[in-house]
């Protein structure tokens, strides 16, 4: 596939403030040329079942004002090609390390930080089904694709909250295994779409 122009690229930042603070921003490249040029110089990883996070990952400054014991940032990316009234695409589920950091860096936070980063990787097979389904019209393709993106990220950001508050940041031991469970589940309900 061919690397696309940036403006085709759409991208949800996601970092979670332990404790207090949650930060959500949407990226649209076409607006926010400058975090694109940010993305290019951060270090990925990419989500992948047989690797786990560990704290080396973990490379950001904290914030000094936050009382935060960890942030986990994620990328979905969906790149799209249009070509002879088709159109490819790919989607990528990506940890942030230069953006992610840790200050309490116990196995039971890192184990709620890996969920963050398992919840993106729901949404980016349940942005796979969503595009797999997608029946490309020419005429409305950019209106149609952002309202797909739209609702993905809307019930993505939904989930990220209520795991937060749910778990109360991890605090509450009960949900957070509550949580893992629910969320290794769904990793497994659309184990179809991570072909992805």
């Amino acid at each position: 596939m061919q690397r696309i122009k940036f403006l085709n690229r759409l991208y949800v930042h996601y970092s979670v403030m332990k404790y207090r603070n949650i930060y959500f921003s949407i990226c649209l490249t076409l607006a926010f040329l400058f975090s694109f040029a940010q993305r290019d110089n951060e270090e990925l990883i990419k989500w992948d079942d047989n690797k786990r996070l560990n704290w080396s990952d973990y490379k950001g400054k904290p914030d000094p004002n936050s009382d935060a014991a960890a942030s986990t940032s994620t990328y979905l990316v969906i790149d799209y090609n249009i070509s002879q009234n088709k159109m490819t695409y790919k989607i990528q589920s990506m940890f942030s390390r230069t953006r992610s950091w840790g200050l309490h860096k116990t196995d039971y936070i890192l184990s709620h930080e890996q969920g963050h980063f398992d919840i993106a990787e729901v949404f980016a097979r349940k942005l796979h089904k969503k595009m797999s389904e997608f029946k490309f019209d020419k005429r409305t393709y950019q209106k149609n694709l952002a309202k797909i993106y739209d609702e993905v990220v809307e019930e993505k950001t939904e989930m990220q909250n209520d795991y937060d508050r749910e778990t109360r940041h991890s605090i509450n031991k009960e949900k957070q295994a509550q949580w893992i469970k629910k969320i290794e589940k769904l990793l497994e309900e659309y184990e179809d779409y991570s072909n992805y």
